[in-house]
Parts: structure tokens; sequence; C-alpha cells
């Protein structure tokens, strides 16, 4: 068993989540102390879904968010790289008539341009290898004037919630993490991808970079999260 690491191979990191993707939701709410439903509410009201909407959800995992939106009646593809998230994504939404799940890759989607009224991706991004090249790929299936919304752990901006979420991180969290997951490694190498990960002006210059405007974010939970958002050119 290959362990990822912030090189973040494609097939490391594929293999690592096939393995946790069972009981990933589930640690994932242990870990953020419950947190976790609100910043998917955060992102669902941020994308305000709607019936005649057609949205692509990357990294969609076992299409959590995917579903939150297809509830509110807009269509959506849910797309990973993981074979194991999407079998679970199936199993647990695959009856739902607004949903249809793929497996892909960020950085090749496999739509035409001009597809998606809003592209989104949730805790997923900072795994993609080359994330510039998946934004522009995000981009390019967009509908012009259509929305980008990130969702993403980032940093927070307060000193003494900065000290005590690291201090959760690095002491607390990995004794957490070998009482609720089956596979401890994964988890360290997700808060490493979490700690490695650019601060918000950062990411934001990254959207304008590939192409977006009207560039925006706002700190959930004191920048423990961020929702960053976009729009594609009209013209």
């Amino acid at each position: 068993m290959t362990k990822p690491d912030l090189a973040k191979r494609p097939d490391d990191v594929s293999s690592m989540f096939d393995r946790v993707s069972r009981g990933y939701d589930l640690t994932n709410d242990v870990l953020s102390l419950g947190v976790t439903p609100y910043w998917r509410m955060r992102a669902r009201r941020a994308i305000d879904p709607h019936p005649g909407q057609q949205v692509l959800d990357v990294a969609c995992g076992t299409g959590t968010v995917t579903r939150i939106l297809a509830d509110h009646g807009s269509t959506v593809t849910g797309l990973d790289f993981s074979h194991g998230m999407i079998e679970e994504a199936i199993k647990r939404h695959g009856d739902h008539p607004n949903i249809t799940f793929q497996q892909g890759d960020a950085t090749q989607l496999p739509f035409d341009d001009n597809t998606f009224d809003v592209t989104t991706v949730s805790f997923g991004i900072r795994n993609v290898q080359e994330p510039k090249r998946a934004l522009a790929e995000m981009l390019r299936v967009t509908k012009p004037g259509g929305k980008i919304l990130v969702c993403e752990f980032s940093h927070p901006t307060n000193g003494l919630v900065n000290f005590g979420y690291d201090t959760y991180m690095n002491v607390l969290m990995p004794g957490i993490v070998k009482l609720v997951s089956s596979d401890p490694e994964a988890y360290d190498y997700l808060f490493n991808t979490i700690q490695a990960w650019p601060e918000q002006a950062t990411f934001a210059s990254w959207l304008r970079e590939v192409g977006y405007e009207q560039v925006a974010h706002r700190n959930l939970t004191y920048g423990i999260v961020a929702l960053h958002r976009g729009t594609k050119p009209a013209a």
C-alpha cells in the first residue's frame, strides 16, 4: 500500500480515497466537531440551487453535496477520480432523478465547453496535483456568465483561533483519527495538504489567473474554511 504525500501522485491519492470511501463522511464530521454540515449549508446557499440549473460537482466524493444541490432542484453531475468514492456515491444517491455520477479527472474534464451554469468543488481541489489546471478546466466547461464556487480549508485570520486550530490539528486530532478511522495514514496526508494549502489571497489570485472575474471569498469559522467564488466572462 503506497502512502500518498504532497507530490499528490494521482494513483496514490485515488487509491487512498478508495480505501476510506465507506467511512469518509462520518470521519470528517467527527474530526470537524460537527461543523461540516454548516460549511456545506453555506456552500449550498452561495450556489443557490434551483430547477433548470446545471451544476458540475467536481471531486464529489460520496455525493453528499451533490445530493444537497439536487434536492433543491438543480440537475447535478458528480465527478470524482476515485472509483471507490463514485461507487459509494452511486450506492447512496444513484436513484436520484436529478443526479448523474461519473468517474473522471478534474484536470481533463470529460465535458464540452460551456456546459454548466455552476461548477463547484468542496474540500477536493487541494488534492489535485495541478489545481490551476483543474480550475482552468472548470472555467472551460462553465457557460459564459456562469459561476464557480470552491469550498476549501484555508488559514484562520485570528491569531488565537490559529493557535488553537494548530494545536488541535497537530496534538489532538491524530489520536481521534486512530479511534474513528481504519486508515490513519490517509488522514496524515489530508492534514498535511490542509497545512500546505495557500492562504485565501493566493488562491483567489489563481482564480483570476485562469480567467475568472468578480473573484471574492468569504471566511467561515474564522478562516478555517473559505468560500471562493468567481464568474466566467460573459463575452
